[in-house]
């Protein structure tokens, strides 16, 4: 099968993994992830990629050239390039999102379980996608 086709919002509120490679295409990258409360992605910089995310449980913050947002299920969030961000979890329970990147930023296929697994990774976007 070409392209992604799947329900995200069940795979999103499932998703157990800090974070999931879901596919990867030239422009774009799908990413499940899971933040569990207190913990965050840490503040980041992309000089080069346009990230999109949509909230599907939890609550949380987004700092994006800080300032704070809270968030919450339902909520989509753009963060343009070279924007200084950061999503943390300030709730009771995780908080599950997807995210886009555009264009991709990890290795497809990429699952880290934990938000320390991922710290330890410093794997980018080899230009190898899905398909």
């Amino acid at each position: 099968m070409k392209g992604f086709v799947d329900d995200i919002e069940k795979l999103t509120e499932e998703n157990g993994d800090f974070r999931r490679v879901l596919y990867t295409g030239h422009n774009l990258q799908l990413v499940l992830m899971s933040i569990e409360p207190g913990d965050e992605i840490g503040a980041e910089v992309h000089d080069d990629i346009d990230q999109f995310f949509r909230i599907e449980a939890g609550e949380g913050e987004i700092s994006i050239d800080g300032v704070v947002h809270k968030v919450k299920a339902d909520d989509g969030i753009v963060v343009p390039q070279g924007a200084n961000h950061n999503v943390k979890s300030v709730g009771s329970e995780p908080l599950r999102l997807y995210t886009i990147y555009g264009p991709p930023e990890h290795l497809d296929g990429t699952v880290h379980k934990t938000c320390a697994e991922a710290n330890a990774a410093h794997e980018h976007f080899d230009g190898k996608t899905t398909e």
